[in-house]
């Protein structure tokens, strides 16, 4: 099996100079067809804020009873933006479609405390249905910092019913001096074309994380275990990591993964981080799910589909989007919503916010 590639250094010049180009010239990206964005979005709006907490990890799903029902994680405006680590807890809000109002139902998983794995934040939802089950990945911490990240699953027969926590992580960090010895975290969830359940997973080194200068130290990658069932045991392959920027100048790596089939293809977006820029969205393409494409730009910064007020100077993130999910067609083949988190909305925290995808690039 072949070990997936790093992109060369003239790769990535390759694809960033028509970029610079049409910023030095002001031109749009639809007149630049290898840089038009991926996804042609016509925003819905922040469809879902709640005063006194920050919002984010917004995944949605189809309920039986038509609606959207959208797990999502927050914690108190008082934390700042740095709650999440330290004070998640996930949750659940409906809305009729993916075009009105949601609205809090209830709390899914809180921090535990004690000695638990996930004593002190649950976050990164992932929602997911196979067969008659209901299967909701996500990351829990038992320090309130990065060393302690594990994915974790929690099951339930029902999108409102009792969900049946974990007392241990689905999946945990490799060995002292692996490339993923740090954590494991962003869960990105789909059933392979050889019958087994992929679970991707992001992480990074943890000497590189604490010797490296810099805005952002370590250099986050992608790796992918298997199982037979959902619940697992999941099995880390050999070939991993399979999505590697680690070649590329500036420490440009990616996280936020959230992967699909469609058209015989595995398609991930993530958020980029410093392939192009820190505010776009990056999206990959794969036959085999090993062998992933050189990143293209899946959508733009959110000042190019919105012009908001400008925000307070505690929210240094404002104008990207993060966490970004995708609302399948009720068919399931056709990708027709994207749902991501931001900064800003009236309560000066963050929000979700909702597009519709009006094409994709194929």
């Amino acid at each position: 099996m072949n070990k997936p590639r790093h992109f060369t250094r003239r790769d990535f010049l390759q694809t960033s100079a028509l970029g610079i180009t049409a910023g030095i010239l002001g031109l749009s990206f639809t007149g630049l067809s290898s840089d038009k964005p991926y996804f042609s979005l016509k925003p819905i709006g922040r469809t879902f804020s709640l005063e006194n907490y920050y919002i984010w990890c917004n995944s949605p799903i189809w309920g039986e009873d038509g609606k959207i029902h959208l797990f999502y994680s927050r914690w108190r405006k008082e934390k700042g933006m740095g709650g999440w680590l330290n004070g998640s807890e996930i949750c659940r809000a409906e809305a009729d479609s993916p075009y009105d109002e949601f609205k809090h139902k209830q709390v899914i998983l809180t921090p535990r405390g004690g000695e638990f794995w996930d004593a002190t934040t649950c976050h990164n939802p992932l929602i997911t249905k196979v067969a008659d089950q209901y299967y909701l990945f996500f990351m829990g911490n038992q320090n309130g910092k990065t060393n302690t990240k594990r994915i974790g699953l929690a099951t339930s027969k029902n999108l409102d019913g009792d969900w049946v926590r974990p007392e241990k992580p689905l999946l945990l960090p490799g060995e002292k001096g692996a490339w993923d010895d740090h954590c494991t975290t962003n869960p990105a969830f789909i059933k392979g074309n050889d019958g087994k359940f992929w679970l991707f997973y992001k992480s990074w080194n943890t000497e590189e994380y604490e010797n490296q200068k810099g805005p952002v130290r370590g250099n986050r990658k992608y790796g992918l275990a298997k199982a037979d069932h959902p619940s697992g045991p999941y099995e880390k392959i050999k070939d991993n990591p399979v999505i590697d920027f680690s070649l590329q100048p500036d420490n440009a790596q990616l996280e936020d993964a959230f992967i699909w089939k469609q058209h015989g293809k595995f398609h991930i977006v993530a958020r980029d981080m410093g392939f192009f820029n820190h505010e776009y969205g990056l999206h990959l393409t794969s036959r085999d799910g090993l062998n992933w494409s050189k990143p293209k730009i899946a959508y733009l910064d959110m000042k190019s589909y919105v012009k908001e007020p400008a925000p307070p100077s505690y929210l240094k993130r404002f104008g990207r989007l993060e966490r970004p999910m995708i609302l399948m067609d009720k068919d399931g083949k056709t990708p027709k919503f994207l749902f991501g988190a931001t900064q800003g909305g009236k309560f000066e925290t963050s929000t979700s916010f909702v597009f519709e995808i009006a094409d994709t690039t194929i």
